[in-house]
């Protein structure tokens, strides 16, 4: 008996960076949506833990742990701990969300896993006690359990629904060479030291954007305050944004703390379109996805 489960990637549509608190935590507030890239997880009883790594080609699985340092590894004990459970699974993860890309693949693997397991062993854990299982394994894990479109806050584990009547599509700019989080949070620091950061909020207006499915509105109100540091640390991904706006896109984002590129695009032709000039231009990691998408799911291959 085996379950699959598949869990999304995630961009951030507004991502605002408060100072650094006492606790070593920046507070964030942030709106997530779930894009069209998948990581898929296998889950199947075991007598040990262990995590086998498979990619579609294009990803690169050498910076994947494959032990106890897995997150999947960690959500799965972390289920089985909240039910005082002695069991142990396999956990087989089929990646197609950029590693170390800023899309929060290990989250979604996190995520998949514990519902999962859920399923394979039919627990019914509650909804709130999944939330607040994937709440103590990242910041991101909650919201690859919701999908959609939502209001991140806290360090961004506290998910709020929010409406979104768009239907919106993205070109994901992938790069070689991975930016690890801590690192554009420390140059975030440096060039913020001595600043008096507010409180980050979320615009009203993009609420505004999302309820009309105004694709130029939004445009103009993404933001990523990791943006700045993060091209500090890798300034070859200028090249990246103005390509972006030379095919035509709407607009060009980082996601999270990068390096991946969004594209913003105003329907499935144009990002086609945005995605073969950049193909021209040489890009050659680039997919085009829909936006909102579900949050883990169990799937059925037929």
């Amino acid at each position: 008996m085996s379950t699959t489960v598949r869990a999304p990637a995630k961009i951030n549509l507004h991502l605002g960076v408060g100072p650094l608190g006492e606790d070593g935590f920046h507070p964030l507030a942030t709106l997530y949506q779930a894009v069209g890239l998948y990581d898929d997880v296998t889950v199947s009883d075991q007598l040990e833990w262990s995590v086998h790594l498979r990619g579609d080609g294009r990803i690169d699985l050498d910076e994947v742990p494959a032990d106890d340092r897995n997150i999947a590894l960690r959500a799965g004990r972390a289920l089985v701990a909240h039910h005082g459970l002695e069991r142990a699974a396999k956990v087989e993860i089929r990646k197609g969300i950029p590693v170390a890309g800023g899309m929060a693949g290990g989250s979604a693997d996190a995520a998949a896993t514990l519902v999962a397991l859920d399923r394979l062993w039919d627990l019914q854990t509650p909804d709130d006690d999944l939330l607040r299982l994937a709440a103590g394994l990242g910041s991101d894990v909650p919201f690859a359990l919701l999908g959609g479109t939502a209001i991140g806050s806290g360090h961004g584990e506290l998910v709020t629904p929010v409406v979104d009547h768009g239907s919106w599509w993205w070109v994901v700019v992938e790069n070689d060479t991975g930016l690890a989080t801590p690192d554009v949070y420390r140059a975030f620091d440096e060039l913020h030291a001595g600043a008096l950061l507010p409180t980050p909020q979320i615009p009203p207006a993009l609420h505004d954007a999302l309820l009309t499915g105004d694709v130029e509105q939004l445009a103009r109100l993404l933001r990523n305050d990791l943006q700045e540091p993060a091209l500090r640390l890798r300034p070859d991904l200028a090249a990246t944004f103005d390509d972006a706006l030379a095919a035509g896109a709407h607009a060009a984002l980082l996601s999270g703390s990068g390096p991946s590129v969004l594209l913003l695009c105003g329907d499935r032709a144009q990002a086609e379109a945005v995605d073969a000039d950049l193909a021209g231009r040489g890009h050659g990691r680039t997919s085009v996805v829909p936006a909102p998408v579900a949050g883990a799911h169990v799937v059925e291959y037929v």
